[in-house]
This record gives C-alpha cells, structure tokens and sequence, in this order.
C-alpha cells in the first residue's frame, strides 16, 4: 500500500471519523459509525477510492 492520503487530506478524515464515531455513542444515528472508515483512511494514509481514480493527494515521493 502506497500512501495517497496527504497531510491537510488526513487531518480532515481524522477530525471527521473522531466526531462521527463520538456522534455515534452519544445516541446519534447508526450510520453515524460510518466514522470509522474516515477515520481508518486518515491513520493508515491509504484510501482504496483514491487508488481506484487515481487520486494521489500526498506530497511525498515515491
């Protein structure tokens, strides 16, 4: 796995998946647990949708 996820890219997916799993155990919705693939994607700097489109939003050379 290559990283594709950049910087400002992984801070977001991050603060996304925290609030949306924080969301959820505060009695939000269940879709709420959606969290965790943000959150997945941001820790390990590797989206498969990237992969799929090609998408490469990290600056760091191969």
């Amino acid at each position: 796995m290559t990283a594709n996820v950049g910087n400002i890219d992984r801070t977001i997916r991050i603060l996304a998946g925290i609030a949306l799993i924080a969301w959820a155990l505060m009695d939000g919705p269940v879709w709420a647990w959606v969290g965790v693939l943000p959150l997945a994607t941001g820790l390990f700097r590797f989206c498969p949708a990237y992969s799929l489109f090609g998408i490469n939003s990290c600056s760091l050379k191969k």
